[in-house]
């Protein structure tokens, strides 16, 4: 008897076979199925885990790069110190502030106009009346006592709430408390003046005095030898990007005001941003190879590496339209600085041609003499400007010649230009790309771009508004090739591999569900088989004896 592959053994042996045995092994044989399912669902497991991986390398990336493009990152400002904080104490530098030596002196500090009444002796006494306040050239605001009168915290209260640009507060001394009147407003513009009808609940003919403690004065103070005035001792932009704040006055004692380039910080950001790309590339590139046993790395040959590394470089090599604003002199002709590309434009009246809109929409201009400001954008193919005239809400459009500089008009100021465009590459912080694609930072270059022009670092690297910057791009390439959902690359990558990891895990579980219900009624018959071929000797010694009885031949001597 013969099945499959497997042998019973002697049938008239009484022996049987070993059912659970048989069971398996032909259990094996119907689990081969699923083997290739099974090799498919451990490599796209391989998959996932090197998916894993790239997507972590981007996301350590992601938080590298927004340490230079965040506002609140290491570009948002600089650092800073005073030689006298008795006398002036330094708040923030932001990055537009340049480095640099500043001298303060300051004469004077700013206070606030305040004014406070009579000692009450009793908390308890009520007050009747009204009280005026105006602060500066403002309208008057009356302020009255409740019906029956107020004690003096509950018209305090009633100060408070009428919005009238001072503060109420109660003071208590060695003769009781007073009623403290502080205008909201520092300096000189928050003085005001108190009318009162205010008297005495118990005496109606005295009026109740108050008294000024102290006028509201400007900071009297010099930036550089220059007079300033602040209304507040909080003092922003007198050193322009710089916010200080002064804490006393010193007329003979110059405070030192010392701005400098957080180029530590900025180049450390760098680093870190250099070191999360090379562990992405290193990672992307391992993925092209064999591992330790010789075998194709999960995704060799897998178009999502091809993606990843083709936009990582293309984001890295991003070059930043040249953007700037400039003002000027009246002259002979407007110089358009731009990076390191200059050009100046003169000559013929009329040559401004129509406007887009505003004032200078529907003619020529031919008079620009009064212009004092334009803004230029250098346009991406690097061939031609387009500027706005602020004082004709105006565009035009202007191709430099290599020749000869473009045609404007003959009137035109002179206006020297700075700003964002001198930075345009990567290269120019002191990044180059190696062959294998990975990157290498010289810090000496880089310091030496931070310490001639910070901010044009800080437009290359910060999104901005009115032009894509290098961060920004590089910021919408990694939020579309990384875990982020619903659009990431290495995201839709994984949710694919996930589906298919679905539908094999199904199908295993399903043949599985099959092959446990076959395996039952296979042993179930096998049992029965088993238990049959052990009764057949019994069955035949049955036999013999009722041949024996019928023929009377004893076939079976043993029996008889």
């Amino acid at each position: 008897m013969g099945t499959v592959g497997l042998s019973f053994g002697s049938p008239t042996s009484g022996q049987g076979f070993n059912v659970s045995q048989t069971v398996s092994q032909i259990t094996s044989i119907m689990q081969n199925v699923e083997t290739p399912w099974k090799n498919q669902l451990t490599q796209l497991q391989s998959q996932d885990s090197a998916y894993t991986t790239l997507g972590t390398d981007l996301s350590n990336l992601t938080t590298n790069l927004q340490a230079l493009t965040n506002f609140q990152g290491v570009l948002e400002s600089k650092s800073g110190s005073s030689s006298n904080t008795n006398v002036l104490q330094l708040l923030s530098a932001s990055n537009t502030a340049l480095a640099g030596s500043h001298t303060v002196t300051v004469s004077s500090l700013a206070q606030t106009n305040s004014y406070y009444s009579e000692d009450f002796a009793n908390p308890a006494d009520l007050i009747n009346g009204s009280l005026t306040i105006t602060v500066g050239s403002g309208s008057p605001v009356t302020i009255n006592t409740d019906s029956g009168g107020d004690t003096i915290a509950q018209f305090a209260a009633n100060i408070n709430n009428a919005n009238a640009g001072v503060t109420a507060n109660i003071i208590t001394d060695s003769g009781g408390q007073r009623l403290s009147i502080v205008s909201n407003t520092s300096g000189t513009a928050g003085n005001f003046t108190i009318g009162t009808t205010l008297t005495d609940a118990t005496n109606s003919s005295n009026i109740i005095s108050f008294t000024q403690a102290q006028a509201g004065t400007n900071a009297s103070f010099t930036v550089d030898g220059i007079s300033e005035s602040s209304s507040s001792n909080t003092v922003a932009n007198a050193i322009p990007g710089v916010t200080f704040q002064l804490l006393s006055a010193a007329p003979s004692s110059p405070v030192q005001v010392e701005i400098a380039n957080n180029n530590t910080a900025v180049e450390t950001a760098v680093s870190n941003f250099v070191t999360a790309y090379n562990q992405a590339i290193t990672d992307l590139n391992a993925q092209e190879g064999n591992n330790s046993a010789g075998q194709p790395e999960p995704l060799f040959g897998n178009p999502t590496v091809a993606l990843l590394q083709s936009q990582l470089e293309s984001a890295l090599n991003f070059s930043v339209a040249s953007s700037l604003t400039a003002s000027g002199s009246q002259g002979s002709g407007w110089t358009f600085t731009a990076g390191s590309a200059t050009d100046t434009f003169t000559a013929a009246a009329g040559a401004f041609g129509t406007g887009s809109g505003g004032t200078g929409s529907s003619a020529a201009i031919t008079s620009p003499s009064t212009l004092t400001q334009i803004a230029a954008d250098l346009n991406t193919a690097g061939t031609g400007y387009t500027a706005t005239l602020n004082s004709a809400d105006t565009t035009m459009t202007v191709t430099p010649s290599s020749s000869s500089p473009a045609t404007l008009a003959a009137t035109a100021p002179v206006l020297s230009a700075s700003g964002s465009g001198s930075v345009s590459s990567f290269t120019q912080l002191g990044i180059s790309m190696n062959n294998d694609g990975t990157i290498t930072l010289n810090t000496s270059t880089l310091d030496s771009l931070l310490n001639s022009n910070y901010q044009d670092v800080v437009n290359f690297l910060q999104p901005s508004a009115s032009f894509l910057s290098f961060g920004g791009n590089f910021t919408n390439a990694l939020n579309n090739l990384g875990n982020q959902a619903p659009s990431g690359a290495v995201y839709l990558a994984l949710q694919q591999d996930q589906s298919m990891e679905s539908t094999l895990n199904t199908n295993i579980t399903n043949e599985n569900t099959l092959i446990s219900q076959q395996t039952q009624s296979l042993t179930s018959e096998l049992n029965q088989a088993n238990y049959t071929l052990t009764q057949i000797p019994q069955e035949m010694t049955y036999m013999n004896e009722l041949y024996s009885s019928y023929s009377g031949y004893n076939i079976n001597p043993n029996f008889g």
